[in-house]
Order: structure tokens, then C-alpha cells, then sequence
């Protein structure tokens, strides 16, 4: 398609050349004054015909011209101002290419600066650059890549997501973010409209969002936003390894001096934007490929460790065990009942039992024992405890009472019980001025795209999930588009996006660029 536009682009040069030949030719082909009556009526034919010819001509120019610039169907009935070969075909080639970047065999996998992750920043890069933005790598391993604009020292929009992955995941969570953002800057940039943007836009990839290898999200983000602790660089994962080891195996030496230097000025920002799989089933429930989000849950990840007496499986009575395998089963079955009925056990000044929690839930999702074996009563369990809730109160009194009767049930088993709080963030909103942009972007896109019935307005959702954007809320204001997946399937190889609503992603980018900057 994009060859095809530039044979229309030269097919109207030509004509405009030939149309000024014939012209000329018309004119030298006129009588001379001197020999006016020695003109024939067949020279007088030869120059109609001339002329007629270059009035042909031009009208053809004029049609060609009208094909390229109004945006009618091309062959395969697609509308081409709408950039279906970037925004969808080449979206979807490059979300299927970034897949493939892994560190395991089988599945995808990409932790905090990872071979695999490395790896993709790279390829990320490349891509920044065929979009016509300046690249950079920074001491977080984030990538980044800017288009000045007309005014470089204007505040910059920043748009983002993340490049890591969880284990065994889909190729559509983080990524779709980035390349959507990259795809709508190339249209912009083939246009040679990159340069008039009226301020500064900035694409970041986040280094980890995800926290899989430290438990400890958004290390990407929020050195950027300026909320990383200078003790997040020893925080270790399973080996022993800390932040700041892996950050010198990749040749970067962070300093507590140099991780503040990270974070950017919030007078130079003007606002954030994410684009981000929805990972729920509302947008596929209306039947629309795009929703804006009005915000995001708070989230708190908890690690416990129970200790109890290691022994023989055989040998010691029932009655005579500190297990902390059977403290930690009834541990998590008491998560569980307190975040379904959390009104059972949650009370307003000791007198009602009707405290409510919006949108809580809380998972178990890692579990290890040790030493691990068939034949022996552990020596300790360990196991991590993810809540969120939009209600940051809520949260805070649901961890408060969990803690309580943990240690309560701990003592009564005779086990010991370490509650550590490995990641906390309160419940964020979006920007309601910049979420109605992209809600009018989205609008616009959806709207523009064939087989796309808009009769409702924009849906508004919340997001359970966590996001980079609760990083950057502590810097800038931030809104975020949702994009449909199928059955809400995330954190899974059955992720699945339709190459249409990629397109509608793209599209929707494009027009909050081409509206707002």
C-alpha cells in the first residue's frame, strides 16, 4: 500500500510534465504571423488536438491528485487515509517479531534487563528510529526515544508502557502500548508532520512493570517519576542478586546521586499516556475495541514466611508438630473468606459489620516450601499475597485485620509468621481533561473505521490492574486507553488481540497526536 501511494504521488508529476510538454509543443507547432495564410487546416487540427490532449492531461492529474488526498478506498476497499499498512499490518508484524524475543524456550518470558530484554530494547530502538525519534538507553535499562517537535523546550508529552513480561505470557501486554505509539508517530513522520508537532513527544519503554524477578513493580517508572528508593537498588530475587548487581552486568553503575538524576522535571512534562490491553471482559462484552479509563486500583503485595520445626514425616505425631505448611494452608483459606465476605470480619467503630470494599480482590500466586522434600515436615513456607481495591482505606483496614489473625492463627499452631511488605501503591485516577481527549480520539478513530457500530458513547472502566501510570501520576497527569481482549485473557499465552483493534489503537493515537499536539 505505501508503494502504492508513492506510484499515485509520481503518476501526477508525470502527468503535470507531460501536460507543460504538450503545451509547449502546442505552442512551438503555432503558424508564424509571416505565414498565416499558408497554414493549413490540417495544422490547424494538429494544434487542437495538442491542446485537447494537455486538457486531458491535466484532468487526469487533477483526478490522481484527488485519489491520493481525499482518502478513497484502495483496492482491497480499505480507506487509506486511515494507514491500515502501519497502523494495523505492521503493528501486528512487529507484536508477533517482539514475541519471539524470550528467555525461555516454549513461552515467553522477559524480566528486569534480562538477555531477552536487552534484546528487545534493542529491537524497540530500531523501531524508535524508523519513526524518526532520537534514542536513548538510560541507567534503568528504559528505553527512549523523542521527537522534539517545533518547540524542544515546550513541555513534552510522554507516552509508555512496558517491555518486561510475566512468565509465560501473552505478546500483547505492555507491548501493544509501545507499538501502537511508535506506529501512529511513522504515519506522522511519513507525512512530514513529525516536525510540526506542536511540543515534544517522548516514548518510553519501562524496563519493569511487572516486578517477576525482585517482586517489586514499576522499577522503570518510578525512577523516572522520582519515587525509587535509593534502597530499592539491594532489594534481591531468588539467587541473591540485587538490582544494582544486575544493573553492572549491564555496564551501568547506579549511584544514589545518579538514580535521582532519572527522574525528570515536572515542569517539563506535560502529561502521560498509556495504551494498554484492557485484561478484563467489559470492552468485549459492549461489542467496541477501545475504552478510556477513569482509574486504577490500588495494589499492595505482601510476602509471608511461616517457620516451624522441620522433621521426619514418619516419625513425629500429629499432635507434637509445628507445621508450617498446614499454618500457611489455613492462612491463605482465611485470605480468601476476608476478601469474599470482608463484612464478616471488618467493622466501623466496633459496632456495624457492614464495611463494603469496592472492586476488592486478593490472590495467592507463589508458594515454596523448604526443603521441599516428599518425606519431610517443612522447616519453613513462604507464599506472596497480591490485594487491590479501589478503596484505598479499605485496603489498608483489609491488610490490618488479615495481619492481626495471621499472627493470631500462627501463635495458636506455635509456627512463627513474618509479614513484609514488598510493594505498595494507592489507587489512582486519571486526569478527567485528559481522558476526555482520548476518549474524543477514540471516538474519532472507531468512528472513521468500517464494521465498527459506535451508537454508544466511549466506555469508561476501571482498571484492576496496575499500570505504569500509577508511577508517573506521582510526576505528571496521566490518562490511558483500554484495548478489547479476547474473553479478558491476560497473563497468558491465549492473550489475544484482533489486528483490527491494534489498527483502532493506532488510529486513536494518531488522532489525540494530530488533535492535541
Amino acid at each position: 500500500e505505501e508503494r502504492g501511494g508513492a506510484r499515485r504521488r509520481e503518476l501526477v508529476r508525470v502527468a503535470w510534465f507531460a501536460c507543460l510538454f504538450v503545451c509547449k509543443l502546442a505552442a512551438m507547432a503555432s503558424p508564424h504571423p509571416s505565414s498565416a495564410n499558408r497554414t493549413s487546416f490540417k495544422d490547424h487540427n494538429i494544434i487542437l488536438s495538442l491542446l485537447s490532449l494537455c486538457l486531458v492531461l491535466s484532468l487526469l492529474s487533477t483526478v490522481a491528485s484527488a485519489h491520493i488526498f481525499s482518502g478513497v478506498e484502495d483496492t482491497k476497499g480499505v480507506k487509506s487515509d486511515l494507514f491500515p499498512e502501519i497502523l494495523r499490518d505492521e503493528a501486528v508484524t512487529r507484536l508477533n517479531e517482539l514475541g519471539m524475543v524470550s528467555d525461555a524456550d516454549g513461552y515467553l518470558e522477559r524480566t528486569f534487563l534480562s538477555p531477552a530484554s536487552v534484546r528487545a530494547g534493542n529491537l524497540i530502538r530500531i523501531w524508535m528510529e524508523d519513526a524518526g525519534l532520537i534514542t536513548w538507553v538510560d541507567r534503568m535499562g528504559n528505553v527512549h526515544g523523542r521527537a522534539e517537535g517545533m518547540n524542544a523546550s515546550a513541555k513534552a508529552l510522554l507516552i509508555g508502557s512496558h517491555l518486561d513480561t510475566v512468565i509465560d505470557a501473552g505478546i500483547f501486554d505492555g507491548s501493544l502500548g509501545l507499538i501502537s505509539a511508535l506506529s501512529a508517530l511513522k504515519v506522522l513522520n511519513t507525512n512530514g508532520r513529525l516536525r510540526k508537532l506542536r511540543r515534544p513527544v517522548e516514548v518510553i519503554a519501562f524496563s519493569d512493570e511487572e516486578g517477576v524477578r525482585f517482586q517489586s513493580t514499576f522499577l522503570g517508572s518510578a525512577a523516572i517519576a522520582g519515587i525509587l528508593p535509593v534502597s530499592g537498588l539491594q532489594i534481591r530475587d531468588k539467587s541473591g542478586v540485587t538490582v544494582q548487581d544486575v544493573l553492572k552486568e549491564n555496564s551501568v553503575d547506579v549511584t544514589e546521586e545518579n538514580l535521582f538524576q532519572l527522574k525528570y522535571d515536572p515542569e517539563s512534562v506535560w502529561g502521560y499516556v498509556e495504551v494498554h490491553i484492557e485484561q478484563g471482559p467489559v470492552l468485549e462484552s459492549v461489542g467496541l475495541p477501545l475504552g478510556v479509563v477513569k482509574g486504577i486500583a490500588g495494589q499492595t503485595r505482601l510476602k509471608v514466611t511461616v517457620r516451624g520445626s522441620q522433621g521426619h514425616a514418619g516419625t513425629v505425631p500429629m499432635s507434637m508438630r509445628q507445621d508450617p505448611m498446614a499454618a500457611a494452608a489455613e492462612l491463605i483459606v482465611l485470605l480468601e473468606s476476608l476478601c469474599k465476605h470482608p463484612e464478616d470480619f471488618l467493622s466501623y467503630d466496633g459496632h456495624c459489620n457492614a464495611f463494603a470494599v469496592e472492586s476488592l480482590v486478593c490472590t495467592v500466586g507463589e508458594i515454596s516450601s523448604w526443603p521441599s522434600a516428599s518425606n519431610v515436615i517443612p522447616g519453613q513456607v513462604t507464599f506472596t499475597v497480591d490485594i487491590r481495591a479501589m478503596d484505598d482505606m479499605g485496603r489498608k483496614a483489609i491488610i490490618y485485620e488479615l495481619s492481626n489473625r495471621m499472627h493470631q492463627i500462627c501463635d495458636r499452631r506455635s509456627v512463627s509468621c513474618n509479614i513484609e511488605r514488598k510493594h505498595d501503591a494507592n489507587a489512582v485516577g486519571c486526569d478527567t481533561g485528559l481522558s476526555s481527549q482520548l476518549k474524543s480520539a477514540a471516538y474519532s478513530a472507531m468512528k472513521r473505521m468500517e464494521g465498527v457500530a459506535l451508537d454508544d458513547d466511549v466506555p469508561l472502566l476501571m482498571s484492576g490492574a496496575g499500570h505504569d501510570a500509577m508511577a508517573l501520576s506521582h510526576l505528571t497527569k496521566v490518562g490511558m486507553l483500554f484495548v478489547r481482549c479476547r474473553g479478558g485473557i491476560s497473563h497468558s499465552p491465549a492473550e489475544h488481540v484482533l489486528d483490527d483493534d491494534v489498527w483502532a489503537a493506532g488510529l486513536a493515537i494518531l488522532s489525540f497526536l494530530e488533535t492535541h499536539m
